[in-house]
């Protein structure tokens, strides 16, 4: 595995050299995680001329879902109260004769980003911008193996949940169960906090669990995920509580169902990003639901839970193979409800399959 950092590693510095810098200081975590395997809490990783350092203000806690730190880049741990890990970066960076380092503006706070021009005033600072998650895009399949085991273990939970008694039981409840079930099957934690939704909140994207209680006729939605390894994955699935379901429910689901069927069978390297969000959205636009439409169908998946690429209608760019996303059309109806499908899946060309689906319960409509 070292290997595969080092590569990693190499493939930003030579981005680096040809924007004509000599170093690059990587501090967004999961940055810092993709290219050196393990991200102690505040370090900094610093691609230098001579060597590449991460700076920590501790020795890394070697914990399995921490991950441990890549043999081949070197360990600098300060001193008890020795300051801030990216202002000593830059200080190692200037040390090794670099005369500029890049830095990620986006993430630095901007009075850490004065301490480093007063502590290392002979550096010229530039901007590496996105680079690290432009790389992160397009996963290789160990990358993939981790989001897979994810989402077995994200289905194992909630397969467990659909089988117990839910009626009386409140969304809070309900949530708290399925991210200790998470934890159960070997997940690091949830990959973001997991949302059931009852009743006139089912369908609405990212809602927070409440003290309502599941009652007969309501419509349940579920959206959970697994951390495995770091690496993130989403499912999102709607079930009608204790009676056979209504033929305004049925229609709803039918229609929802339709649109995801619709994102995912566009899924493929080459297709432009907008395109997936515009055969989804159109099943649903057509149907009169367009005020009642999320922002975007769905969106990247890996060491975060939202990555590039974005499925929306402004998207950018075009999907490449071995990129995972998500598919997650919803419609919510204020006062009565809605349905929201969700899936992660993995672009592969139509030779190998086409996309490849990670979570797999059923999308069938069913009456718990």
């Amino acid at each position: 595995m070292s290997e595969v950092y080092a590569n990693r590693r190499s493939r930003l510095r030579d981005h680096v050299n040809a924007a004509g810098t000599a170093a690059a200081l990587v501090t967004r975590p999961a940055n810092v995680r993709y290219l050196a395997a393990a991200a102690p809490q505040g370090s900094a990783l610093l691609l230098g001329r001579g060597e590449d350092l991460l700076v920590c203000a501790g020795p890394p806690d070697e914990r399995p879902c921490e991950g441990r730190p890549d043999e081949s880049v070197r360990l600098h741990v300060l001193p008890v109260n020795g300051g801030d890990t990216a202002v000593a970066a830059a200080g190692l960076a200037l040390a090794q004769g670099a005369d500029s380092l890049a830095i990620e503006e986006h993430h630095l706070t901007v009075s850490r980003h004065r301490a480093l021009a007063c502590d290392a005033p002979g550096l010229r600072l530039t901007d590496l911008g996105g680079a690290v998650e432009q790389l992160r895009v397009v996963k290789d399949e160990e990358e993939i193996s981790c989001l897979r085991i994810g989402a077995e273990i994200a289905d194992q939970a909630l397969g467990e949940l659909l089988e117990s008694i839910l009626v009386g039981r409140t969304e809070r409840h309900l949530a708290l169960e399925l991210e200790r079930r998470l934890v159960d099957h070997g997940a690091d934690g949830p990959a973001f906090p997991t949302s059931v939704a009852t009743g006139p909140h089912a369908g609405r994207r990212g809602h927070r669990p409440t003290d309502r209680r599941v009652e007969e006729g309501d419509f349940l939605s579920v959206c959970l995920g697994a951390t495995y390894r770091g690496y993130r994955c989403e499912i999102g699935r709607t079930f009608v509580i204790g009676t056979s379901p209504a033929d305004w429910q049925i229609e709803l689901y039918d229609l929802v169902f339709a649109a995801q069927r619709a994102g995912r069978e566009f899924l493929a390297p080459g297709a432009a990003c907008r395109d997936v969000d515009r055969a989804a959205r159109q099943v649903l636009d057509s149907a009169g639901y367009a005020e009642a439409l999320p922002p975007l169908t769905g969106h990247g998946v890996g060491l975060e839970m939202e990555e590039d690429p974005q499925l929306a209608p402004s998207a950018m760019g075009k999907l490449d193979a071995c990129v995972p996303v998500t598919v997650e059309p919803g419609v919510h109806l204020p006062g009565r409800g809605g349905v929201r499908i969700d899936d992660t899946l993995v672009v592969r060309p139509e030779a190998d399959g086409g996309p490849e689906l990670l979570t797999i319960t059923t999308k069938e409509l069913l009456a718990l």
